[in-house]
């Protein structure tokens, strides 16, 4: 795939986040010199998912944030297109339910999770607004969504220096670390092609969500969104 447009294709997206599977997440920590961690710890408060309450982890890759909740009790689902992640997070962790399935045609019935959470994964979903709408129909009326996502930092300088970040960094060091150096020049190419924040939450209304909102983590290099699923 040479370039990361919005309408990607997911086939091929899929098959290449096949490749990096048994590196990808030590390849991510590398990258984010560990800032991953706090990003998916964040996530998890964000979420606020209580012992019991069922949350589906979607673009959940191996699995490391659908196990951060199912410790804490949650009746939490990995659910990520890639078969090659779907895989390597059963091998991992045998005891989490792991569903192969796309975000744009879930497997699951309507009003079956009391949250869903997609971390940097709604890039790949095409299209996306139906994505979303499909996080809306499998989520519980009065449900949350919470989407953690790169984005766009406020602050120019910041700004600037993370776009030199990726096209400086990001491809070389992948090439040392990664299986497939290009998924990490598609990474780049998806971030930089993202909306930034209103945008996303633009397109969390947009999709049917209501109490819209969201907060930056790591200067807006990373950005939390929320939104509800209305009662009616």
């Amino acid at each position: 795939m040479a370039r990361a447009q919005l309408d990607k294709d997911p086939a091929a997206v899929a098959e290449m986040f096949d490749d990096v599977a048994r590196r990808y997440d030590l390849t991510n920590d590398i990258l984010s010199v560990g800032q991953d961690r706090f990003w998916r710890r964040a996530t998890v408060k964000a979420i606020g998912a209580k012992p019991g309450e069922r949350v589906l982890d979607l673009a959940a890759g191996t699995g490391t944030s659908t196990a951060a909740l199912a410790d804490r009790g949650v009746d939490a689902v990995a659910c990520d297109f890639s078969i090659g992640m779907v895989a390597e997070g059963k091998r991992r962790r045998p005891d989490l339910p792991f569903i192969a399935g796309d975000a744009t045609a879930l497997p699951f019935a309507d009003d079956t999770f009391d949250a869903v959470t997609i971390s940097f994964g709604l890039r790949n979903v095409s299209p996306v607004l139906q994505g979303l709408r499909e996080m809306l129909r499998v989520t519980r009326p009065g449900g949350r969504l919470v989407v953690c996502e790169f984005s766009t930092p406020p602050v120019g300088l910041i700004d600037q220096g993370y776009r030199l970040f990726l096209r400086t960094v990001l491809t070389p060091v992948s090439r040392t670390f990664s299986s497939n150096p290009e998924a990490y020049d598609y990474l780049e190419e998806s971030i930089l092609d993202w909306p930034d924040q209103d945008g996303v939450a633009a397109l969390l209304h947009e999709a049917g969500w209501r109490s819209v909102g969201y907060r930056n983590l790591s200067a807006g290099i990373v950005a939390l969104h929320r939104g509800t699923k209305p009662l009616a």
